[in-house]
């Protein structure tokens, strides 16, 4: 049978219509929204702007905020389609599996391991790092980081991390609500997003009247910039790539703060449990995107303001904690609001992990169902219906990436799979409609041609403007998923094993 076998889309239909075996359908539209901003406003907000501006984008943050929004956008209303018509856990993979085939499907499911799984490992990194800098560096440095990562005090002290302790401890806390149940999770998310969004207002409308324009003089960084060295020599920052200064510095900004939108293709994952998904899902992936977009270019703009985009590069001074030293270094007499901001990011942070951890125990759900993952990822609990094995291999699994490996490398290649899946969704929308042009759609992407066009060029652009050990390490990853595939999945599928008995479209036609 081809490696390219589609799963009928009416056999997912039918899927998606029999509640009584599934998961529980208890979210609506406004949990779904608070569900998206619970996962874009976290590490993506706190954490990777200040990383983009200090490494390839500078004050021009915002323009890169800018183009990252706009290819979510065009993947967005891709997205919004699919989750209305095809209302199941699984996002992008079930996708995938009715418009390209089990291969492409395995491959994008593999991909949103990198997304979610590694976008949880990232965020609970600097959960870790703003914990330490709420308790004034209380946590030592070789229990709060990577064995990957060292650092040299201002006495000569080198300081070697052994493991990222408090970052295991908010994914056990984490595992174990979700355990409980969506709908607690849903009511613990919205919470949270409303402290964490007010004082993100609060920053914004405070730190405006700080803002020095001379931080945003130049806008981009200059050709020519002098690379950035620590105290020991290290080179910790190159601007000579033509992704690191310039417009090129803007796209190259734009794939790193990209992980900062993964948030609202993470709606599509509770597809199964919306209680109205044909009218819901679109509003919860296009609302939580469009809320998110405007904060993030104007907390982008006010952060470089009052800052030097160069401080967020030293490590000594705002590379870790980058807004609360922005507030405390350049706003004097608002110490409270640093604090209440490191609190809400927290909060925020664990809303994120919260979401992240949900979608990906979804995912690993659907395709177990497919048989392409052994069947314990898809066992629900007896009395909460949630996929508790899946969280709990999944704990183990994030839980050794945010011990052991540095958080910009789990970040990157977050955006990786991120990426990716929004290039092969874009795709296969289009592909839908040529294929399927008369099914009902509750939600239509407008200029279909042209947005699943433009989605696929942006996102890929930003993937090529990831750096080179990135991709090598995505690249490594991928093949690996390979050899997982025709090793173990592709022997074990259940459309392949039951290719003959399954239900065609002439069948389900018969029976209407």
């Amino acid at each position: 049978m081809s490696l390219f076998v589609k799963k009928p889309l009416q056999q997912l239909l039918a899927q998606a219509a029999d509640g009584e075996k599934g998961l529980k359908r208890t979210l609506g539209a406004g949990n779904l929204v608070a569900l998206g901003i619970g996962a874009i406003i976290g590490a993506g907000l706190f954490v990777r702007t200040a990383a983009a501006a200090g490494q390839a984008a500078g004050p021009g943050v915002t323009l890169s905020f800018i183009l990252a929004a706009v290819g979510c956008a065009f993947a967005g209303l891709c997205y919004a389609e699919f989750a209305a018509m095809i209302p199941i856990a699984g996002s992008a993979y079930a996708y995938s599996y009715v418009t390209m085939g089990e291969l492409i499907a395995w491959i994008i499911g593999w991909a949103l391991i990198m997304e979610y799984a590694l976008g949880a490992a990232t965020v609970s990194i600097a959960w870790s790092e703003y914990l330490n800098t709420l308790l004034g560096g209380a946590i030592p440095y070789e229990w709060s980081h990577s064995p990957f990562e060292s650092f040299t005090d201002a006495a000569g002290v080198l300081h070697q991390g052994i493991i990222n302790a408090p970052a295991l401890v908010i994914l056990l806390l984490l595992t174990l609500l979700l355990i409980r149940g969506t709908q607690e999770s849903a009511m613990v998310n919205a919470i949270i997003v409303f402290i964490k969004v007010a004082i993100v207002l609060i920053f914004i409308a405070v730190g405006w009247q700080y803002i020095n324009p001379a931080n945003h003089t130049p806008y981009l960084i200059p050709e020519g910039t002098p690379a950035f060295t620590d105290q020991a020599g290290k080179v910790i920052a190159d601007y000579s790539g033509v992704f690191k200064h310039g417009w090129g510095g803007v796209l190259g900004g734009a794939a790193i703060v990209f992980f900062a939108f993964i948030g609202f293709d993470a709606v599509s994952t509770a597809a199964q449990e919306a209680k109205n998904p044909s009218r819901d899902m679109p509003i919860g992936i296009l609302g939580s995107l469009a809320v998110c977009t405007v904060l993030y270019i104007l907390f982008g703009h006010v952060l470089t303001g009052v800052s030097p985009w160069q401080d967020f590069v030293d490590p000594v001074k705002g590379r870790e904690a980058s807004v609360a030293y922005a507030i405390r270094a350049f706003m004097p007499g608002y110490g409270w609001l640093a604090t209440a901001v490191t609190v809400a990011i927290l909060a925020g942070f664990s809303s994120v992990i919260l979401v992240m951890l949900m979608g990906q125990s979804r995912i690993f759900y659907t395709m177990s169902n497919d048989g392409l993952i052994p069947k314990a990822f898809g066992d629900l609990h007896p009395k909460f219906q949630t996929p508790y094995k899946a969280n709990w291999i999944l704990f183990v699994f994030v839980g050794a990436f945010a011990a052991f490996v540095p958080g910009h490398v789990a970040g990157d290649l977050t955006s990786f799979g991120t990426l990716f899946a929004f290039v092969l969704v874009s795709a296969g929308v289009w592909m839908l409609r040529k294929k399927e042009p008369n099914i009902k759609r509750p939600f239509r992407t407008p200029a279909v041609g042209f947005v699943s066009i433009m989605g696929v060029v942006v996102c890929t652009g930003m993937i090529v403007a990831l750096d080179v050990q990135t991709l090598t390490v995505a690249f490594a990853w991928m093949i690996i998923g390979l050899f997982i595939y025709f090793g173990y999945s592709r022997k074990r599928s259940k459309l392949r094993s039951f290719a003959d008995v399954l239900p065609t479209a002439d069948d389900f036609e018969k029976v209407k």
